[in-house]
């Protein structure tokens, strides 16, 4: 595990790209270049941490932290995201790469960690508990995706 840099938008976004097309995992509707995944990568680090995993050689996960809101009162909170390569899932990578990340931000000072999750998803639902997090909300419908509606849940870790 460690930094990640621009350099790895490439491998990054051919992580994401796919829970784009194929999930509602994300509730972006259009796949990410790696031009854009650069800049979504040096907006945030290194203010925040964004980490990578890798496994034989090439990146096979991602996790960051961003702003949870631009409005300053919020300074002390962040969303938390992670992603995995899917033949990675199962195998305990994403619970050692999250805890990376949780570990980073704890070191800022920072109060909270904020995972949102559309739902149904079992799998993000059990990595956010095994972490910590407790859900504290649910919203209905709030996302729309391949033609039906998504509900997305709240999972919250104080520091």
């Amino acid at each position: 595990i460690r930094v990640a840099t621009i350099d790895d938008a490439r491998a990054i976004v051919a992580i994401y790209n796919p829970y784009i097309t194929g999930s509602v995992i994300t509730f972006e509707e259009h796949p990410v270049k790696p031009a854009d995944m650069a800049r979504r990568i040096s907006g945030v680090v290194p203010r925040l941490p964004w980490l990578v995993l890798e496994q034989d050689g090439r990146v096979a996960g991602y996790a960051y932290a961003s702003p949870w809101r631009e409005r300053t009162a919020y300074r002390h909170a962040v969303e938390t995201t992670i992603y995995l390569e899917s033949r990675f899932a199962g195998q305990g990578m994403g619970k050692l790469l999250y805890n990376a990340l949780l570990n980073e931000l704890r070191k800022t000072g920072l109060h909270t960690a904020i995972g949102v999750i559309s739902l149904p998803n079992p799998a993000s639902v059990a990595l956010h508990e095994k972490c910590g997090f407790t859900k504290v909300g649910q919203l209905a419908e709030a996302g729309w995706k391949f033609e039906r509606w998504v509900d997305v849940g709240y999972w919250q870790l104080m520091f």
